[in-house]
């Protein structure tokens, strides 16, 4: 097990590659249904006349398969706490994906108005089994210092 890590173990430049995840087309189209139930997502043939030529999962599944497997392998002590987010999809992710996250710390801030937290800044990938990159976010991460 990796030890768990406290805002003042993580430095600028620090980098997690996360395991895998394979994207069935029977998972899109469940996620679909529950919480994203549009064509494209929803019936191969029908999303081959949309503007995704073919199957694709919803970005919001994108996002919880990539949420997995940040909190599976970025060992962070007290959660993956996001504080906020800019997120794009590049590109659709398609069943047969086999999806792995890449993160970079870029800042590491204590607060000041209560020391015994902070932020930290990423930017992180998603990105299929061919290197194409499936999601792509910075983000702003709450994160607290060892306690006492």
């Amino acid at each position: 097990m990796t030890k768990p890590l406290w805002l003042e173990d993580i430095n600028v430049g620090d980098r997690f590659t996360t395991g895998t995840y394979e994207v069935t087309a029977k998972a899109i189209y469940e996620f679909a249904d529950e919480w994203d139930p549009q064509p494209f997502h929803l019936s191969e043939q029908a999303a081959e006349e949309t503007f995704f030529n073919g199957l694709a999962a919803s970005g919001w599944h994108t996002a919880a398969i990539t949420m997995k497997l940040l909190v599976g392998d970025v060992p962070i002590a007290t959660g993956i706490i996001g504080a906020s987010i800019q997120l794009a999809w590049p590109s659709p992710t398609r069943p047969g994906d086999v999806l792995h996250v890449e993160l970079e710390v870029t800042d590491v801030r204590r607060s000041k108005s209560n020391p015994d937290r902070g932020f930290l800044t990423t930017t992180y990938k998603t990105i299929n089994q061919h290197g194409e990159v499936r999601q792509q976010a910075t983000g702003n991460l709450l994160v607290f210092t060892r306690p006492e």
